[in-house]
Protein backbone atom coordinates (compact mmCIF):
# COMPACT_ATOMS: atom_id res chain seq x y z
CA UNK A 1 0.00 0.00 0.00
CA UNK A 2 1.35 3.04 -1.29
CA UNK A 3 1.98 6.13 1.72
CA UNK A 4 0.88 9.29 1.70
CA UNK A 5 3.63 12.41 1.71
CA UNK A 6 2.25 13.14 4.96
CA UNK A 7 2.87 9.53 6.61
CA UNK A 8 6.49 10.01 5.19
CA UNK A 9 7.55 13.28 6.43
CA UNK A 10 9.44 12.00 9.78
CA UNK A 11 9.31 15.27 12.30
CA UNK A 12 5.79 16.49 13.63
CA UNK A 13 6.29 19.71 11.94
CA UNK A 14 6.91 18.68 8.95
CA UNK A 15 3.41 16.82 8.96
CA UNK A 16 1.71 19.80 10.34
CA UNK A 17 3.81 22.05 7.12
CA UNK A 18 2.32 19.63 4.76
CA UNK A 19 -1.08 19.37 6.28
CA UNK A 20 -1.32 23.22 6.01
CA UNK A 21 -0.18 23.33 2.98
CA UNK A 22 -2.74 20.74 1.54
CA UNK A 23 -5.78 22.64 3.54
CA UNK A 24 -4.16 26.11 2.02
CA UNK A 25 -4.76 24.70 -1.30
CA UNK A 26 -7.87 23.39 -0.91
CA UNK A 27 -8.94 27.22 0.23
CA UNK A 28 -7.56 28.58 -2.16
CA UNK A 29 -8.89 26.48 -5.35
CA UNK A 30 -12.47 27.30 -3.43
CA UNK A 31 -11.62 31.14 -3.22
CA UNK A 32 -10.61 30.31 -7.02
CA UNK A 33 -14.07 29.15 -8.18
CA UNK A 34 -15.45 31.71 -6.55
CA UNK A 35 -13.36 34.56 -8.23
CA UNK A 36 -14.25 32.85 -11.86
CA UNK A 37 -18.20 32.94 -10.85
CA UNK A 38 -17.91 36.38 -10.83
CA UNK A 39 -17.07 36.69 -14.45
CA UNK A 40 -20.61 36.61 -15.72
CA UNK A 41 -22.56 37.03 -18.43
CA UNK A 42 -26.48 37.25 -17.78
CA UNK A 43 -28.56 35.79 -20.42
CA UNK A 44 -31.74 36.41 -19.58
CA UNK A 45 -34.51 36.91 -21.11
CA UNK A 46 -33.33 33.96 -22.46
CA UNK A 47 -32.15 31.57 -20.02
CA UNK A 48 -32.21 31.89 -15.97
CA UNK A 49 -28.77 30.30 -16.46
CA UNK A 50 -26.06 32.92 -16.93
CA UNK A 51 -23.32 32.67 -18.60
CA UNK A 52 -20.05 32.31 -16.22
CA UNK A 53 -16.20 31.05 -16.39
CA UNK A 54 -17.24 29.47 -12.97
CA UNK A 55 -17.50 26.12 -14.76
CA UNK A 56 -13.68 26.89 -16.00
CA UNK A 57 -12.62 27.21 -12.92
CA UNK A 58 -13.97 24.02 -11.97
CA UNK A 59 -12.48 22.22 -14.39
CA UNK A 60 -8.69 23.68 -12.97
CA UNK A 61 -9.26 22.77 -9.97
CA UNK A 62 -10.17 19.38 -10.95
CA UNK A 63 -6.86 19.08 -13.11
CA UNK A 64 -4.50 20.56 -11.19
CA UNK A 65 -5.22 19.71 -7.82
CA UNK A 66 -6.37 15.69 -8.71
CA UNK A 67 -9.93 13.66 -7.49
CA UNK A 68 -9.41 14.39 -3.65
CA UNK A 69 -8.76 17.78 -3.38
CA UNK A 70 -10.56 19.15 -6.09
CA UNK A 71 -13.32 17.29 -4.68
CA UNK A 72 -12.95 18.55 -0.64
CA UNK A 73 -12.23 21.99 -2.61
CA UNK A 74 -15.67 22.36 -4.18
CA UNK A 75 -18.09 20.67 -1.04
CA UNK A 76 -15.39 23.91 0.51
CA UNK A 77 -16.68 26.23 -2.10
CA UNK A 78 -20.49 25.03 -1.98
CA UNK A 79 -20.52 25.48 1.91
CA UNK A 80 -19.09 28.98 1.74
CA UNK A 81 -21.91 29.73 -0.69
CA UNK A 82 -24.53 28.06 1.02
CA UNK A 83 -23.24 30.37 4.42
CA UNK A 84 -24.16 33.37 2.99
CA UNK A 85 -20.81 34.28 1.50
CA UNK A 86 -20.65 35.93 -1.69
CA UNK A 87 -18.79 33.32 -3.43
CA UNK A 88 -21.64 32.45 -6.14
CA UNK A 89 -22.57 33.84 -9.45
CA UNK A 90 -23.74 37.71 -8.76
CA UNK A 91 -26.79 37.14 -10.61
CA UNK A 92 -28.79 34.91 -8.35
CA UNK A 93 -29.82 35.29 -4.95
CA UNK A 94 -27.15 33.72 -3.33
CA UNK A 95 -27.34 31.22 -0.52
CA UNK A 96 -29.33 28.30 -0.31
CA UNK A 97 -31.79 29.86 -2.03
CA UNK A 98 -28.85 29.67 -5.03
CA UNK A 99 -28.70 26.38 -4.12
CA UNK A 100 -32.20 25.57 -5.11
CA UNK A 101 -32.74 28.00 -7.56
CA UNK A 102 -32.10 27.20 -11.73
CA UNK A 103 -28.48 26.52 -10.90
CA UNK A 104 -28.54 24.44 -8.21
CA UNK A 105 -27.73 21.79 -9.98
CA UNK A 106 -25.20 22.80 -11.24
CA UNK A 107 -24.09 24.08 -8.47
CA UNK A 108 -24.62 21.08 -6.71
CA UNK A 109 -22.54 18.69 -9.20
CA UNK A 110 -19.35 21.02 -9.22
CA UNK A 111 -17.32 18.62 -6.18
CA UNK A 112 -18.07 15.55 -8.44
CA UNK A 113 -17.31 17.09 -11.57
CA UNK A 114 -13.77 18.44 -10.16
CA UNK A 115 -13.41 14.55 -9.08
CA UNK A 116 -13.80 13.16 -12.37
CA UNK A 117 -11.64 15.85 -14.22
CA UNK A 118 -9.04 15.09 -11.23
CA UNK A 119 -10.23 11.30 -11.52
CA UNK A 120 -9.54 10.82 -15.00
CA UNK A 121 -6.31 12.79 -15.55
CA UNK A 122 -4.70 11.44 -12.97
CA UNK A 123 -4.58 8.03 -14.50
CA UNK A 124 -2.39 8.05 -17.50
CA UNK A 125 0.08 10.40 -18.87
CA UNK A 126 -0.29 14.05 -17.80
CA UNK A 127 -1.00 15.24 -22.09
CA UNK A 128 -3.49 17.64 -23.38
CA UNK A 129 -5.93 14.70 -24.67
CA UNK A 130 -5.92 13.58 -21.54
CA UNK A 131 -6.92 17.14 -20.08
CA UNK A 132 -9.27 17.24 -22.61
CA UNK A 133 -11.24 13.90 -22.04
CA UNK A 134 -11.33 14.58 -18.23
CA UNK A 135 -12.79 17.83 -19.16
CA UNK A 136 -15.24 16.52 -21.53
CA UNK A 137 -16.48 13.85 -19.20
CA UNK A 138 -16.78 16.02 -16.07
CA UNK A 139 -18.72 18.10 -18.30
CA UNK A 140 -21.23 15.84 -19.49
CA UNK A 141 -21.57 15.00 -15.74
CA UNK A 142 -22.10 18.83 -14.73
CA UNK A 143 -25.26 19.30 -17.25
CA UNK A 144 -26.40 15.67 -16.64
CA UNK A 145 -26.63 17.29 -13.30
CA UNK A 146 -27.70 20.69 -14.03
CA UNK A 147 -30.33 19.28 -16.39
CA UNK A 148 -31.62 17.25 -14.44
CA UNK A 149 -32.77 20.17 -12.00
CA UNK A 150 -33.86 21.93 -14.79
CA UNK A 151 -35.84 19.15 -15.54
CA UNK A 152 -37.61 19.25 -12.40
CA UNK A 153 -38.25 22.70 -12.20
CA UNK A 154 -39.51 22.70 -16.42
CA UNK A 155 -41.10 19.10 -16.49
CA UNK A 156 -39.60 18.80 -19.84
CA UNK A 157 -36.56 17.76 -21.54
CA UNK A 158 -36.53 20.21 -24.43
CA UNK A 159 -37.20 23.16 -21.81
CA UNK A 160 -34.53 22.18 -19.67
CA UNK A 161 -32.24 21.88 -22.48
CA UNK A 162 -33.28 24.94 -23.79
CA UNK A 163 -32.74 26.76 -20.57
CA UNK A 164 -29.48 25.11 -19.99
CA UNK A 165 -27.72 23.40 -22.41
CA UNK A 166 -27.94 24.89 -26.28
CA UNK A 167 -26.84 28.73 -25.05
CA UNK A 168 -23.58 26.79 -23.38
CA UNK A 169 -22.04 24.52 -25.92
CA UNK A 170 -19.55 26.64 -27.79
CA UNK A 171 -18.08 28.15 -24.14
CA UNK A 172 -17.84 25.20 -22.98
CA UNK A 173 -16.04 23.47 -25.43
CA UNK A 174 -13.64 26.80 -25.45
CA UNK A 175 -13.40 25.94 -21.09
CA UNK A 176 -12.38 22.65 -22.09
CA UNK A 177 -9.78 23.33 -24.41
CA UNK A 178 -8.30 25.83 -21.95
CA UNK A 179 -8.64 23.80 -18.81
CA UNK A 180 -6.80 21.01 -21.41
CA UNK A 181 -4.27 23.44 -22.46
CA UNK A 182 -3.27 24.45 -18.63
CA UNK A 183 -3.36 21.46 -16.82
CA UNK A 184 -0.33 19.56 -18.81
CA UNK A 185 1.83 21.91 -18.31
CA UNK A 186 1.02 23.39 -14.76
CA UNK A 187 1.68 19.86 -13.66
CA UNK A 188 4.69 19.05 -15.34
CA UNK A 189 5.89 21.86 -13.76
CA UNK A 190 5.15 20.76 -10.30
Amino acid sequence: MAKSATQILATPQERILEASRQMALVVGASLFVALCARVTIPLLPLTPVPLTVQNLGVLIVGLLLGSRRGFAALILYLIEGAAGLPVFNPTGPGGFAQLFGPTGGFLMVYPFVAFTAGYIFDRGAKTFVRAAIAGFAAEILLFAGGLTWLFVFTHSLAKAAYLGLYWFLAAEVIKVMLAAAIAPRWRRNT
